[in-house]
């Protein structure tokens, strides 16, 4: 089962871990311009704090992702949502 962690509820910490986790994943792009780490840290905690994207603990794997909300606009928790990666949209942010 997959449940939407609050990244309020996270240590800054424990945020940042996950953060940095998703954003060193090999294959993670984001556009035609590379990005710092730094950058790519305060880019994907600028989403979560606006709700464009969430996180997303997977209960059978035991593992984290940072997606965006479903098509509907309502957040996964609680269901299996239907998550596009993130890398889209930290993508289309860089031409911007």
């Amino acid at each position: 089962m997959r449940v939407e962690v609050a990244y309020g509820a996270l240590s800054p910490e424990a945020l940042r871990g996950v953060i940095e986790e998703y954003v060193t994943r090999a294959g993670t792009d984001y556009g035609a311009r590379e990005k710092g780490i730094e950058e790519k840290i305060a880019d994907v905690q600028q989403q979560l704090e606006r709700g464009d994207a969430v996180i997303v603990f997977d209960t059978a794997a035991a593992t984290t992702n940072i997606v965006l909300p479903s098509a509907n606009g309502r957040g996964a928790f609680g269901r299996a949502p239907r998550h596009r990666s993130l890398d889209s949209l930290l993508a289309s942010r860089t031409l911007t």
